[in-house]
């Protein structure tokens, strides 16, 4: 039973790590503003187009730079989800001899 509970915990440590590889974007303005993260919602760059930001008020700046960090946010959301879900698959078929199925 506890080998099993080991076999988890070591696959969604694995998990964690794979989606420390895994890049995910968010963009706006036809990628006038560009934001990059990692699956596991760590933000690894923030790109701006020198000409946009020369046209660019600050209210303008702060409302697409948020836009585009929800967005990647939102990506990483999604992969993080389906890694996840593909690994519960996996661990619950692997932890139903446990529960005597």
């Amino acid at each position: 039973m506890f080998d099993k509970l080991f076999a988890a915990q070591q696959k969604a440590e694995e998990i964690k790590k794979r989606l420390d590889t895994i890049s995910v974007y968010g963009e706006v303005e036809n990628g006038a503003i560009k934001i990059t993260a990692t699956a596991n919602k760590a933000i690894t760059g923030v790109a701006i187009d020198e000409e946009f930001l020369k046209g660019a008020n600050k209210e303008e700046l702060e409302e697409l730079l948020l836009t585009a960090i929800n967005k990647a946010m939102a990506s990483a959301e999604q992969v993080s989800a389906a890694e996840m879900q593909a690994s519960a698959q996996d661990m619950l078929g692997g932890l139903g001899g446990m529960f005597g199925q």
